[in-house]
């Protein structure tokens, strides 16, 4: 070797030292970037670009992080979010139907993220109300946090109700006389004047039946008894609940039938049943006069019903611990203000007409008190149960014999019980 290449050697290695260096830090940085994804079941542009919102915020705490959100079709999300975790392409957050919430925390699928939360600054977990917790927790330990806690209201269209020449449900509500049998006459006077749907009970389509729930707990009526052991299907409260929606489908025309499908807020309906967050789906321009009230008083009295989603962590996400953070900053208090919108918060400090106002604009104070205020205040849940999916489609099936003209109620109530005992007892 020359003497000249003698004197350039420690140079050149000097350079392939700093570049093995640079490429050393790229690796680690490589190495430490996460990337989380969150299937939810809505592709809403105004709630994704929430969401976005909030990973951007949480990126700006954690720059290595990033969030992307993965919408799966509402109709069949609980079945392709399983089939993922089956299938070992498990998301690292997933929001979680209340129905299959027992599913999920006992099966051992989730990661528990109350830890992570109780230890997080400014998180507040006590001001999280127990009952809203108790579903997603398993032997003092939390598994998900329930982020929406949504009652079901009625959503109006006074455009078409005052040209039918009937009574709005708030003239109703004035006289004291919004009961199921009165809402049912004002929806049975829309469809017979103009043509259109009476009244709706969304996402219902006589298939997703506890849906069906926010009309049947008015009658006290419920799927199976509270410790979940023992069929109720076939019990009085709800074989007159159901004659009443049948008799409202097949004789009055009040509620459209099976195989139509009739969307409200495209304004071909008198009212839906639904969970306050989807006012998002409201026109931009109003282009009718739209109202939300509470559920018409049933022969038991004032009621309401409350759906409720969680938000949890799959245990096998390779970054469970980061996922669990990002849960805790989607959820904190500031966030959940911000989620409220949409998704209204089990959070006691943010259950007053006046928080919830900054965020919903197109609600008035008094819609937010009598509606959400009260419907979480007072509410039940929607039924779930351990296997859920698996009663839920045998319920579906035996109920298909009651969605006909001429249906024998108490039969098809008493064959439902049947299928489902056993399984109920176990």
């Amino acid at each position: 070797m020359s003497q000249r290449s003698l004197r350039l050697l420690p140079k050149a290695l000097g350079l392939a030292g700093s570049l093995a260096l640079c490429l050393a830090f790229a690796s680690q940085a490589a190495a430490q970037e996460v990337k989380l994804r969150m299937t939810i079941w809505s592709a809403n542009e105004a709630h994704l670009k929430l969401f976005n919102s909030i990973a951007e915020g949480f990126k700006a705490q954690q720059p290595n992080v990033s969030v992307t959100f993965e919408p799966l079709p509402f109709d069949n999300y609980t079945t392709a979010l399983t089939t993922q975790i089956a299938g070992g392409n498990a998301p690292d957050m997933a929001w979680i139907f209340e129905t299959s919430a027992h599913d999920f925390v006992n099966s051992g699928a989730l990661y528990p993220v109350g830890k992570t939360l109780a230890a997080t600054p400014g998180y507040a977990l006590a001001d999280v109300a127990p009952s809203a917790t108790e579903r997603w927790t398993k032997d003092g330990t939390l598994y998900a946090y329930p982020f929406s806690t949504s009652p079901f209201g009625v959503f109006v269209n006074n455009d078409l109700i005052k040209q039918a020449g009937a009574k709005t449900p708030a003239e109703l509500i004035a006289a004291n006389q919004w009961t199921w049998p009165n809402a049912i006459a004002t929806a049975q006077a829309v469809a017979a004047k103009s043509g259109k749907g009476g009244i709706v009970v969304r996402d219902f389509n006589y298939q997703a039946w506890q849906f069906l729930s926010s009309v049947y707990y008015g009658w006290g009526a419920s799927p199976w008894s509270a410790d979940g052991k023992r069929c109720t299907f076939a019990d009085k409260p709800m074989v007159d609940a159901l004659n009443f929606v049948h008799d409202a489908v097949f004789d009055k025309k009040a509620m459209p039938g099976p195989g139509q499908n009739v969307d409200f807020f495209a304004g071909d309906a008198a009212m839906t049943i639904t969970q306050i967050s989807r006012a998002s789906l409201l026109p931009k321009e109003k282009s009718f006069d739209w109202d939300l009230v509470p559920l018409p008083r049933g022969p038991m009295g004032d009621y309401a019903i409350v759906g409720q989603a969680g938000v949890g962590v799959l245990k096998q996400s390779k970054n469970a611990e980061m996922a669990a953070k990002f849960v805790a900053y989607m959820t904190n208090p500031e966030n959940s203000a911000k989620l409220a919108q949409f998704f209204p918060s089990a959070r006691r400090s943010l259950l007053n007409a006046d928080t919830l106002g900054k965020t919903n604009a197109r609600l008035s104070p008094a819609q937010l008190d009598k509606v959400v205020v009260s419907g979480i205040s007072t509410g039940k849940l929607m039924p779930g149960h351990t296997d859920f999916a698996r009663l839920q489609q045998m319920v579906r099936a035996g109920l298909d014999p009651v969605w006909q003209p001429k249906a024998d109620i108490p039969a098809a109530m008493k064959s439902i019980c049947a299928q489902i005992g056993p399984l109920l007892a176990k």
